[in-house]
């Protein structure tokens, strides 16, 4: 076969059969596709799409470009989320020893930022010494002790997503329905778990601008995911606004510790109530309760009760990570409103754009993340604002950085003079 033909196929719209699609994901996983061809198969599969069989048979290849986790000796429910991802986007991080403290097993492969959208590894990582580089012998070994592990994706583990994740990035092909299904799907099944939940979002800082584009996304989601015998199940859920009080991997990380003190603050609430449905839609799913409800209960009592805190810091400390050392920048900007009214707009998207040119994200690849840097909201939709409130704080220990930021801003948010129909956070659930 002959990389080019398969990538001129593609291109004329013509559906790739199963060993053409092998081939180039095995070919490139060896080095023997340059990353240029790979970058004009990933835009041919953008503009061209692929149907469920060449998805199907792309998640397959991607998860045979290497091993699946040995699962086997944990006894239990073995259950993950995935989040399609947004600004402020921290949920994982409470849910993970929230369901372990509910006797559940949760080993989580999480990824790096992607685009605008921040990644829990790198988040984690903000935690001085915090190891996210774990063999799988140990990422299990942990998991089973207390119940959680967060680790990487090890050479081992769908390599051939690991390079293609990278191209997504800098190539303005993240948004293909295919390249996410495939990418989602073959590290969730490696994992070796029983379960998943995903949090699939709309809106202006989602890849999917509308809930019905998020919705055809989860189901196809959930179609590879019962093809492979997995329990799924799929929340849709809004991504109009900044998720919680921060955007910037320490910052999120200080939110979410927070949360697990029980420090109550009204800009904590989303972080907070997402966590906990989701949290929920996982214990349920194991057939632990007769309820979502009833899992709701549950995974409340184990935030509130401080053991999702203490499972937390345990993994902290497990993994090497100093959560007392964890530093926040000392030098910010804030941004007033010029006129009165009421927050009734956010461009998330363009504002992750803004961390990034504050180094909290991406531009390309070999980019290091500043984990310092971050945006604080102070306002959310249908907020009562008066000339002159903070509507965003710029936080970083590169101020020469801010004004660029600042500049990007201005036009992400807008004041009017009556408010908006209520702001949902959770439009549907799919079963």
């Amino acid at each position: 076969m002959l990389a080019a033909e398969i990538i001129k196929k593609k291109r004329n719209g013509h559906a790739l059969t199963e060993q053409e699609i092998q081939f180039m994901i095995a070919e490139y996983t060896k080095g023997a596709i340059p990353d240029y061809q790979m970058s004009a198969l990933l835009m041919a599969i953008y503009f061209k799409n692929m149907d469920n069989t060449e998805t199907l048979a792309l998640t397959k290849a991607m998860l045979h470009s290497g091993i699946t986790v040995n699962t086997s000796g944990l006894p239990g429910f073995k259950v993950d989320k995935h989040s399609t991802g947004g600004v402020g986007d921290k949920t994982s991080l409470i849910l993970g020893p929230v369901v372990a403290g509910c006797g559940l097993f949760v080993p989580m492969i999480s990824g790096r930022g992607l685009g605008h959208t921040g990644g829990t590894l790198d988040k984690l990582e903000s935690i001085p010494g915090f190891n996210t580089q774990q063999t799988l012998e140990k990422f299990v070994e942990i998991t089973q002790k207390i119940g959680t592990c967060f680790i990487g994706q090890t050479k081992d583990i769908c390599p051939a997503d690991k390079k293609i994740y990278a191209l997504r990035d800098v190539t303005a092909t993240i948004e293909s329905l295919p390249l996410i299904c495939a990418s989602i799907m073959s590290k969730k099944i490696a994992e070796g778990i029983d379960g998943l939940v995903l949090d699939v979002k709309f809106g202006s800082g989602a890849f999917m601008k509308t809930s019905e584009n998020a919705e055809e996304l989860a189901l196809k989601l959930m179609a590879i995911g019962h093809g492979y015998g997995k329990k799924v199940v799929s929340v849709i859920s809004s991504m109009d606004q900044p998720l919680g009080r921060f955007s910037g991997n320490a910052w999120e990380v200080l939110e979410c510790v927070e949360i697990m003190k029980n420090v109550r603050n009204s800009l904590y609430d989303e972080t907070r109530e997402l966590s906990l449905q989701l949290s929920a839609q996982m214990i349920h799913l194991s057939g632990k309760t007769n309820s979502v409800e009833d899992a709701y209960k549950l995974a409340e009592d184990c935030l509130v009760s401080g053991r999702a805190l203490k499972i937390f810091t345990e993994m902290c400390e497990i993994q090497s990570g100093h959560l007392n050392d964890l530093k926040i920048s000392s030098q910010k900007l804030e941004m007033r409103a010029e006129r009165s009214g009421y927050l009734t707009h956010f461009n998330v998207e363009q504002i992750g754009v803004a961390g990034i040119l504050l180094r909290a994200g991406r531009r390309q690849t070999t980019d290091v993340i500043h984990p310092t840097s971050g945006i604080e909201f102070h306002k959310k939709i249908n907020s009562p604002v008066a000339k002159g409130d903070v509507i965003y704080t710029i936080h970083g220990d590169e101020p020469e950085l801010f004004q660029e930021a600042e500049e990007h801003l201005v036009p992400t948010f807008r004041i009017t003079d009556q408010q908006v129909d209520d702001h949902q956070l959770i439009k549907k659930v799919l079963t």
